[in-house]
C-alpha cells in the first residue's frame, strides 16, 4: 500500500482528543511512515495536547452555536463559512486518503467538505446519544464507529461498526502496583480510597457536594483523593483549610498520573463523559456517575443510564449530588459485595482493543477506494 495519508478532525475536550491521539498512535504502530494531520479549533485544548503528542495540527476559527442569544450566532455562522473555505484548502493541499471525525467543532466543516470532495470519511461517535452534527454527517460518511448498542436510532444501520472508544493506553499498564499508587499520593494503605475526578477544569457541583459532606468524610475510616480542577483549586483549598484540613482528604488541582490514581481507587466518582466511562469499564472500576447537565442533548445522562440500567454504575443526578453524594459513596465503599457486583458488571461493558478495530476500518476504506 502507498504511503497512508490521514486527517483526524475534532477536539474541544479530552473526551474527543484522547481517542483521536490513540487512533493516530495505532495508525503509526501499523504504518510508521503514515502522514497524519490533525485539524482542530483554534483556542481549544487540542491545539496544545496534539503537538505535545507529536503531531501537527491546523486550527479552524470556529465556535459552537449560542443557544441563549441567537444574535451572537451571526459571527458563529461567518466563522463556519470561513472554516468551510479553509477546510477545502486543507483537503486539496494535504490530499488525504481518509478523514476521521472524532467530534467537536472542527469535525463539522472538515467532514462536510471531505464528503463533498468524495474523500472517504469515518465518524467515531463516543456517546450513547449522537449529536446533531454527527447525525447530519453520517448520511454521507462511509463508516460510523460506535461504542454503544442501539445506535441505529441515529445512524444508517449499514454503516455502523461496534468498536468501542479508544483509551489512553498508559492507564492500562499491568506493571504498576497499589503500593506505588499509595506512595505517589501519600495515601494510607489500610484505608479504602475514593477517587473524585471532575475533569481538568473541575466541577463546581461535585466540589460543593464534597464540601457539604466534609465532616462525614473526615470522621470516616476512608480517604478521598480529590481532583478539584484548576478553576476551583484556590477556593476549595481555602474551604478545606477552614474545616481543619482533614488528613484523610487529599486535594489536588490536577492529577497527571491517572494510571496511579485509578490503581489506588476502590470507588470512583466521575462525570459521565464517554472516554471516562470507557476507561472505567476497561479497568473494571466501581463508579458513581454524576452526569454534567451542561452538555449538548444531555448526552452524559444517557451515557450514565446505559450503565445504571445494567447495574454497572450508580447514577446520581447533578441537582441531587449535594444531598446524596457523600452518604451514598460512604455507604457503597463499605459494601464489599456491592463493589464486586459493580466492578463485574462494568467490566462486561468494556470494548478492548478499540483503536485497532477503528484502524482496521480505516484501512478497509483506503483499500476499497484505492
Amino acid at each position: 500500500m502507498k504511503q497512508l495519508r490521514v486527517i483526524i478532525s475534532g477536539g474541544g475536550t479530552g473526551g474527543h482528543i484522547f481517542p483521536a491521539i490513540a487512533i493516530a498512535n495505532t495508525i503509526k504502530e501499523h504504518y510508521p511512515d503514515a502522514d497524519i494531520l490533525f485539524v482542530g479549533a483554534t483556542g481549544r485544548m487540542e491545539m496544545e495536547k496534539v503537538p505535545a503528542a507529536g503531531y501537527e495540527i491546523i486550527g479552524l476559527e470556529i465556535s459552537g452555536l449560542n443557544r441563549k442569544n441567537i444574535f451572537k450566532n451571526i459571527s458563529t455562522l461567518l466563522k463556519f463559512q470561513k472554516s468551510l473555505i479553509k477546510a477545502k484548502r486543507i483537503l486539496r493541499d494535504f490530499r488525504p486518503d481518509v478523514v476521521i471525525g472524532v467530534g467537536g467543532y472542527a469535525s463539522g466543516p472538515m467532514l462536510y467538505k471531505a464528503n463533498a470532495l468524495k474523500i472517504p470519511t469515518l465518524i467515531q461517535e463516543q456517546n450513547s446519544y449522537a449529536g446533531v452534527t454527527n447525525k447530519f454527517l453520517s448520511k454521507k460518511a462511509s463508516v460510523v464507529c460506535v461504542a454503544y448498542e442501539g445506535m441505529e436510532r441515529f445512524f444508517p444501520k449499514s454503516k455502523i461498526v461496534m468498536t468501542g472508544n479508544p483509551c489512553r493506553q498508559e492507564l492500562l499498564s499491568a506493571t504498576i502496583t497499589k503500593q506505588e499508587a499509595y506512595e505517589e499520593f501519600n495515601l494510607d494503605p489500610d484505608k479504602k480510597t475514593i477517587l473524585l475526578i471532575g475533569g481538568s477544569l473541575g466541577s463546581r457541583m461535585m466540589n460543593k457536594s464534597i464540601l457539604a459532606g466534609i465532616d462525614e468524610l473526615a470522621n470516616s475510616n476512608i480517604q478521598l483523593l480529590w481532583q478539584c480542577g484548576k478553576l476551583y483549586s484556590f477556593e476549595m483549598n481555602m474551604d478545606l483549610s477552614g474545616k481543619g484540613s482533614p488528613e484523610n482528604i487529599h486535594i489536588h488541582e490536577f492529577i497527571s498520573r491517572m494510571d496511579l490514581a485509578y490503581k489506588a481507587a476502590d470507588l470512583v466518582i466521575s462525570r459521565a463523559g464517554a472516554s471516562s466511562i470507557s476507561e472505567l469499564s476497561l479497568l473494571g472500576k466501581p463508579v458513581i456517575l454524576i452526569p454534567s447537565p451542561n452538555v449538548s442533548e444531555d448526552h452524559q445522562t444517557k451515557n450514565a443510564m446505559a450503565l445504571a440500567d445494567k447495574n454497572a454504575a450508580i447514577l446520581i443526578r447533578d441537582d441531587e449530588a449535594i444531598e446524596k453524594l457523600v452518604p451514598e459513596a460512604l455507604n457503597i465503599i463499605q459494601d464489599k459485595e456491592k463493589l464486586e457486583v459493580l466492578s463485574a458488571n462494568i467490566r462486561k461493558m468494556a470494548q478492548p482493543d478499540s483503536a485497532n478495530r477503528i484502524v482496521d476500518e480505516v484501512i478497509k476504506l483506503v483499500k476499497k477506494n484505492g
